[in-house]
């Protein structure tokens, strides 16, 4: 009795053991989330289209939607879309309509050492150069480059932020901002903070 006991217990393990390794192989070829959006479209289009956690919209509210589960962003403006990766932070704004007016997001699953934060904030401004989009406000707030300054700023947590502009239909905020563990105060994390946007748009000022 006992050893048909000992058998049944390590079937049960066996069990489980398999259903943990088919689920890990789920998440592993399971697509990864991704939002995809135009500015000035439906809020209900937006989740119809997407694979993502946006909820439903609440009626008459001028709200914004959060995704409970990481996803990339894809805008998808025919000159002027760009992609992000994967984000724990990414919200939706539309209004009492039900339109959609901006994004806000960080595209990243959680905050990053410097080179990686580097890579990606270098990237996102590739993709605005080459889809034409234009940085405003150059003067005191240049594109981010790979250079000792710049990396000296985020070190010091002096938020430097770069502003672009989509023709007369978008814009675009970039900051980065560097976290501080009190255990680990030597441990370099960053996190960036993306958003975009229609009318009314930023103005490209003599000076700034």
């Amino acid at each position: 009795m006992a050893i048909r006991k000992i058998g049944w217990r390590w079937r049960i393990v066996g069990a489980v053991l398999a259903l943990l390794v088919m689920w890990e192989l789920y998440v592993a070829i399971r697509p990864a989330d991704e939002v995809v959006l135009a500015i000035g479209e439906s809020y209900e289009q937006v989740r119809q289209r997407s694979r993502s956690t946006l909820p439903a919209a609440t009626p008459e509210a001028f709200w914004a939607a959060y995704v409970s589960r990481p996803a990339r962003l894809r805008f998808i403006d025919p000159q002027y879309g760009f992609v992000t990766p994967a984000a724990k932070f990414l919200t939706v704004g539309y209004d009492e309509h039900g339109v959609v007016w901006g994004v806000t997001l960080s595209p990243q699953t959680e905050t990053l050492p410097l080179d990686e934060t580097m890579a990606i904030l270098l990237d996102l401004q590739d993709q605005l150069s080459r889809g034409d989009w234009q940085p405003i406000r150059v003067a005191q707030h240049p594109p981010m480059t790979d250079t000792p300054e710049t990396r000296a700023l985020m070190r010091a947590n002096l938020v430097p932020q770069t502003f672009w502009l989509a023709g007369d239909k978008y814009q675009v905020s970039i900051e980065v901002r560097r976290f501080i563990h009190e255990s680990r105060p030597d441990d370099e994390r960053y996190l960036i903070t993306v958003q975009l946007s229609g009318p009314p748009l930023m103005e490209d000022r003599l000076g700034e």
